[in-house]
């Protein structure tokens, strides 16, 4: 990491815009990005993003940029010592900088040579760049070593105010990085409600997780089943709860619960058949592309030819949440499994099928040990919640 580059990005930080900063300090959008990104990558954090063509920096932005204006005040006390005036260009690594503070401790550039694992010619020759860039002799040759000029004694001030105030921002990211790679990311399907079986076993994953003091903290998200599945692929999450393993044929994965589909209706609906309901209300389904919605696709509207409210059909709410509002205030169906259908029975009729069409809910994991340590979790929390058949209001109650 160069110090010009933290001097543009921080600048970048303070005025939220890339092409101000470039024209302020005259250099090109593109270099002015760059340094933004490279600074984003060396503290394993996002500090901006695009929205619309414009950029907005986040809210974890601030505490980079405060943590950073020492840095960029020893830059400036820098680049006017040297005479450019130009801190945005200044090429020197912050590496380059330890390891002149290392001769420097030393007094040898052999000394230090061993101590950084270095060949002595190629930190002579570190020692020699540095010095041209900075127009200033900073080391006397000596014959039992290397002693500071006075110029080098000013340069030594400030890189070592530099390198602590970097090493102390770097420090942190590198254990924000640290938390974040052992973190168990366990994805969900959306439950109906803080008492739906999905929301309690989750409650008694953390629970359980917590008590036996893991060294892998738990991050939970709840998704769609067809972002779950996306997700799992894709490695942004370990382990997923849904309702179909539907090309996760590469990952392990067990089945935690069989079920079957009912109708939910409006509690002050009437129609006592299946047909009846379907006919009179407008219907709200989750997408096809999960495993809930193909198994709709098998009562599909188009089975009853004279239906009133077609047009208002919503045939991809994905939120479960959203789908229930709908039937209990909006005057809509859909169709459920039992398991989740059950916990919210005070809020919607329930209505039985006149054919079973079975339905499972499933746990799907990569390789991580503690991926298949949370799976067992996940397993015998569901296990402890529906002690009965699913079908059995007893099991909720």
């Amino acid at each position: 990491m160069q110090l010009g580059t933290l001097f543009v990005a921080s600048h970048v930080l303070a005025s939220g815009s890339v092409r101000e900063t470039a024209r302020s300090l005259s250099l090109a959008a593109s270099t002015v990005s760059t340094a933004v990104r490279n600074l984003e990558t060396e503290l394993a954090l996002k500090l901006t993003e695009r929205s619309s063509g414009e950029l907005t920096t986040l809210l974890a932005s601030n505490d980079v940029r405060e943590k950073l204006a020492p840095i960029v005040q020893s830059a400036e006390e820098l680049a006017n010592w040297i005479g450019t005036g130009e801190p945005s260009r200044l090429p020197i690594k912050i590496a380059t900088m330890e390891r002149f503070l290392e001769v420097a401790d030393q007094g040898s550039i052999n000394r230090a040579a061993r101590r950084l694992k270095l060949g002595q010619p190629q930190l002579s020759l570190q020692i020699a760049t540095l010095e041209k860039a900075l127009g200033h002799r900073l080391f006397e040759r000596q014959a039992n070593g290397s002693a500071l000029t006075e110029q080098g004694s000013r340069v030594y001030a400030i890189f070592q105010s530099i390198t602590q105030e970097w090493n102390d921002l770097k420090a942190s990211a590198d254990e924000r990085y640290q938390r974040t790679a052992r973190a168990l990311r366990i994805g969900s399907i959306i439950p109906t409600g803080s008492e739906s079986w999905v929301a309690r076993c989750l409650g008694a994953l953390v629970a359980d997780w917590n008590a036996r003091r893991s060294k892998n903290a738990l991050s939970l998200v709840l998704m769609t089943a067809d972002d779950l599945r996306e997700a799992l692929k894709s490695g942004r999450i370990d382990v997923a709860i849904l309702d179909s393993v539907f090309g996760l044929e590469r990952f392990q994965h067990r089945e935690l619960l069989k079920t079957d589909m009912v109708l939910i209706a409006p509690p002050q609906s009437r129609e006592r058949t299946v047909a009846e309901l379907v006919e009179a209300h407008a219907i709200c389904t989750p997408s096809s592309r999960t495993g809930l919605g193909h198994a709709t696709m098998a009562l599909s509207h188009e089975r009853t030819a004279n239906r009133r409210h077609r047009n208002q059909d919503i045939t991809a709410a994905d939120s479960l949440p959203v789908i229930v509002d709908l039937v209990a205030n909006h005057g809509y169906i859909s169709f459920l499994g039992r398991v989740s259908a059950m916990p919210i029975a005070n809020r919607v009729r329930i209505v039985d099928l006149q054919e079973t069409i079975p339905m499972s809910y499933h746990v799907a994991f990569n390789h991580r040990k503690a991926s298949a340590d949370a799976s067992a979790m996940i397993i015998a929390a569901v296990a402890k919640i529906v002690a009965e058949p699913v079908a059995e209001e007893s099991a909720f109650a």
